[in-house]
């Protein structure tokens, strides 16, 4: 017995020795609540006593103070392991804070957010209303409307494609038989672009656009510059570049027209019919027939798109004999926009949009921009929008492979088209557009698996894509899909200055245009709270608006 008190006070005497609380290593005195402890413990030991009536006085009073020794140990032990185990926890908290800050540094632009639910302050002084309030028709709904009105709708796609692409074969043919190789631009076979290439085009007409990539003669070439490449550049000009000309070997004395003998309609590439001299140099009085900026050596979009129009309207002139049918420019302020007319009346839009490659990728810049208010206008005509339709239309089938068959993804994102083309024509054209539709969708097929796109899960993912449209909507930021997002499977050949460039937030003019801003938001929740009555609608009646009244044109 007496054994084991001594180890117990031995036990008791070096936990409180060694306790950091009441002998600090800086301060060997005794401190102050020692008193306060040995209260506690003649306290407790007297309800020992209390509870072994029973016993002899002395083994009551052994047994008590072994009990208070053991409690004493118990207490100076729990206090080191309280403060040990309150270091470990906050040291496991800020490491569990660190790895929250990087995901979400890394998972900031994901495309899960939730729908917003506690944002009716903000909502309601937009007049909108949070997305959960607002929902969608059921699966079966979905199913029927998009089995009777889109796919029916586009079900003559491929043999318009067809058609179009033969006509333009003819029609470029013609084009470089009237064009001096030796003098003027050199075009290149087209390319296949946008919704009726990716298959999810739902807007009656059908609408092919295709790229015609050109080329300078020779000894001239083109050099990109993008606007990633620079070191400082305004957010403005985000997406743009240039494109300089210049001649083999840096000689800007050697240009061909001072050599070879134009005909009357040819244009040399930076000189307009008075031939000789270099942009800005004096004696030339008609400095708008110039391919080139006035006084420098950087490609000009107006005057790209003059010649275009002006060498399509040649080449009509030379096969039109073989057609029974008429063609017409549709849109002045689009290069390439053209319409057939057949006898009967009917008409065929489609457009032919010269563009320059950007060095070897699939990059290509254009010479106008789209008519999207979120987007903007260069504020020279020397700036070429970035175009990324081809790396769109390549993702879109590579992701195509690894999903089930009969992905809804498509679906998805011709039925949000197909209502935000119909609330276009209610309320008139807003700052959201069908790229942004596809934009949001490339975000979410690129996070998403692939078995979350089976066709059973076409009215969660349509919910899930207006979900993401809302949050980036209140956050006005949705970024570029490509730029700057090293998450693209480097398979895809995106150039790598693009990928570490800095991202695009597509929304950025809502940051700067506040009616705009607030028109979009009421029309995107307005075009929510129509979708379950239009979609009903258009599954009961086939819609008699399909054939808009073809726009007025001028006749090559």
């Amino acid at each position: 017995m007496a054994m084991g008190l001594f180890r117990v006070c031995l036990v008791v005497v070096t936990a409180i020795v060694n306790h950091p609380l009441l002998f600090p290593r800086e301060n060997a005195t005794v401190p102050e609540n020692e008193e306060e402890i040995i209260r506690k413990m003649q306290e407790h030991q007297e309800k020992l006593r209390l509870e072994h009536l029973r016993l002899e006085e002395e083994v009551s009073r052994l047994v008590a103070e072994k009990e208070a020794l053991q409690q004493a140990e118990e207490e100076g032990q729990q206090q080191p392991e309280a403060h040990t185990a309150w270091d470990l926890w906050s040291t496991l908290c800020m490491i569990l804070f660190l790895i929250i800050e990087i995901w979400r540094q890394d998972h900031q632009d994901g495309p899960f957010p939730e729908c917003l639910g506690g944002d009716e302050d903000e909502l309601s002084g937009l007049g909108g209303t949070p997305l959960r309030g607002l929902p969608l028709p059921k699966k079966a709904t979905l199913d029927h409307f998009y089995e009777h009105c889109i796919r029916s709708a586009t079900g003559d796609a491929t043999r318009t494609r067809e058609f179009v692409e033969g006509f333009v074969d003819d029609l470029l043919e013609a084009l470089r038989s009237v064009c001096n190789r030796d003098t003027d631009m050199e075009t290149e076979d087209f390319i296949g672009v946008g919704s009726m290439y990716e298959n999810w085009h739902v807007e009656r007409p059908l609408l092919c656009h295709l790229f015609v990539p050109f080329i300078p003669p020779e000894p001239y070439s083109f050099h990109p510059e993008l606007w990633c490449s620079k070191l400082s550049m305004p957010l403005n000009y985000q997406g743009y570049g240039q494109i300089k000309v210049t001649p083999a070997g840096g000689d800007p004395l050697g240009c061909i027209c001072g050599k070879t003998k134009l005909g009357e309609d040819m244009l040399c590439l930076l000189h307009g019919k008075s031939g000789g001299g270099q942009p800005g140099a004096g004696g030339r009085d008609e400095m708008e027939d110039l391919l080139c900026s006035k006084e420098s050596s950087y490609l000009d979009a107006m005057q790209v798109m003059k010649w275009f129009q002006v060498a399509l309207t040649k080449a009509w002139h030379r096969i039109a004999h073989k057609y029974e049918f008429d063609l017409a420019f549709g849109q002045l302020d689009t290069p390439g926009s053209l319409r057939i007319k057949f006898r009967s009346g009917k008409f065929m839009p489609f457009i032919v949009t010269p563009v320059i490659q950007c060095k070897d990728s699939d990059l290509y810049f254009v010479p106008q921009l789209p008519k999207e208010p979120c987007r903007g206008t260069p504020a020279s005509s020397t700036d070429w929008l970035l175009s990324f339709a081809v790396y769109e239309l390549q993702f879109l089938r590579m992701t195509a492979k690894a999903l089930p068959e009969g992905a809804c993804h498509l679906s998805c994102l011709q039925i949000a088209s197909f209502l935000l083309s119909k609330q276009s024509r209610l309320t008139g054209p807003s700052g959201l557009s069908n790229y942004h539709l596809k934009t949001a969708l490339l975000h979410l097929l690129l996070s998403r698996r692939a078995a979350d796109w089976r066709a059973n899960q076409l009215d969660v993912r349509l919910q899930e894509l207006f979900c993401f449209l809302e949050r980036s909507l209140l956050e006005k930021k949705l970024l570029h899909f490509f730029v700057g997002n090293r998450k693209v499977p480097e398979a895809l050949g995106l150039p790598e200055v693009v990928r570490r460039a800095e991202p695009i937030n597509l929304f950025r003019p809502f940051v700067l245009q506040r009616t705009l801003y607030h028109s979009t938001v009421n029309s995107f929740y307005e075009m929510l709270k129509n979708a379950p009555t239009l979609i009903s609608e258009y599954s009961l009646h086939v819609p008699s608006d399909r054939a808009s009244p073809p726009p007025k044109a001028i006749a090559l």
